[in-house]
């Protein structure tokens, strides 16, 4: 696929660090936060650990695709703990049970990296399972029990895949399924249907796949492991209507479906009150009050209210999943394209990817109510009810990754509307 240039997509960001770069390609920001971050250590006497323990402590993480930072953000004071460096960046981590199903330092993050799957420990931030998809596109979510991890790997690969995420399995890890959908047909010059995104039913039976090129919404059965259903998907103009991400509502009645068709891009309301059978009920467009470039979406805790990111116009689409209209928009200040609610499910945390920083969105007041400083170009988001534990080199590694001195180069991942993520397809 070609990818759009940035400047076209996003007219009002700066270039990745045109106004702070030096010549020799590192900003002068992250320059400046790097000798900020040795200068601490050094001062203490010490490298510096994140938290006084590792244990039950909500905890945010947001992953920077700037330097392979991870910064981990306290939700109940929305304070930043601490900013690591972990050689890798994620920015669609598996987030919509995560928040609450991850309560164990032995649990796994599940992370889109490179051209693959990753499972990072929470406790340690260590390497606990590595999956190639043979495309650098995936999207990921694990099922609502905790055993599985489904993926999409979109072009070359157009293949789902089922890994065992039980880390009391022998098969942890493993791949123990496998779907090559490569011989489904395409609406425009891709080979193949390019599933995209994936979403998960809260009765852990089903999953939803947005076809990017097949113009096609896929049902999976988890176990066994097949696909169910496939519904075509109408466009609403006169080209394609290319899906590509998606969301179910926390009480299963509800699928929104992001559109990246026509010159804005439009959103869909599915009603799934038969699961393995989804109807679409309206699609909402520019003219509706829709944002620009919609990408992924999250919903709120009562399953009445879903918050579209729409990175095209700087903001987030609320829309009133009752009424099947927009009833509101949060201006972000930059782009965002993700959010991960915090484990109580009250707060949503979205990364501004152009402004290093978070904005706290509070569901019952359905506004911003706090703006956190965290590492460079933050994309992904994930969070669970348990912190890494402290790292004794944590400080002094992290200060090299901000000065872009690591010893081994950082594991990129795929970014959309961004090119500068590093990642092959």
């Amino acid at each position: 696929m070609t990818r759009p240039n940035d400047a076209v997509l996003y007219p009002n960001r700066d270039s990745a660090d045109s106004a702070d770069s030096d010549d020799d390609g590192v900003s002068r920001r992250r320059m400046l936060a790097g000798s900020a971050t040795a200068g601490a250590v050094a001062a203490a006497g010490c490298v510096g650990g994140g938290g006084d323990s590792g244990g039950s402590e909500p905890t945010v993480f947001v992953f920077n695709t700037g330097d392979g930072t991870v910064t981990l953000v306290d939700p109940e004071a929305d304070e930043v703990v601490e900013t690591r460096a972990v050689g890798l960046s994620s920015s669609f981590p598996s987030n919509q049970y995560t928040p609450r199903l991850t309560d164990n330092a032995d649990d796994s993050l599940w992370l889109n990296v490179g051209r693959g799957v990753r499972g990072l420990s929470v406790g340690s931030l260590s390497r606990t399972a590595n999956v190639e998809t043979g495309s650098g596109a995936n999207w990921l979510e694990q099922t609502p029990d905790g055993a599985h991890v489904v993926v999409s790997a979109r072009e070359p690969a157009h293949t789902q895949f089922r890994i065992d995420a039980d880390a009391d399995s022998e098969t942890f890890g493993e791949v123990t399924g496998e779907l090559d959908r490569s011989s489904e047909g395409s609406t425009g010059d891709q080979a193949g249907p390019g599933p995209c995104d994936v979403t998960i039913h809260p009765d852990g039976e089903y999953a939803y796949v947005p076809d990017l090129f097949g113009d096609t919404l896929t049902v999976l059965g988890i176990d066994p492991f097949e696909i169910v259903t496939q519904v075509d998907v109408e466009p609403v103009g006169d080209g394609p209507a290319r899906p590509w991400m998606g969301t179910v509502s926390p009480d299963g009645e509800t699928l929104l479906v992001e559109h990246n068709e026509g010159e804005t891009g439009t959103e869909s309301l599915w009603d799934l009150s038969d699961p393995a059978n989804p109807s679409e009920r309206v699609r909402l467009t520019a003219a509706d009050g829709l944002g620009e470039r919609p990408l992924t979406s999250e919903i709120g805790p009562d399953s009445e209210t879903g918050y579209v990111f729409t990175p095209g116009s700087n903001d987030v689409t609320v829309v009133d999943l009752a009424a099947g209209e927009v009833s509101g928009r949060l201006d972000l200040g930059g782009s965002a394209f993700v959010g991960t609610w915090n484990p109580s499910h009250t707060k949503l945390y979205v990364p501004v990817q152009t402004a290093d920083e978070v904005a706290v969105v509070d569901h019952g007041r359905g506004a911003i109510i706090e703006r956190l400083s965290v590492g460079a170009n933050p994309y992904g988001a994930t969070a669970t009810q348990v912190r890494p534990n402290p790292d004794s080199t944590a400080g002094l590694l992290t200060a090299m990754a901000r000065l872009g001195l690591s010893a081994t180069p950082t594991e990129t991942t795929y970014c959309i509307g961004n090119c500068a993520c590093g990642h092959e397809l």
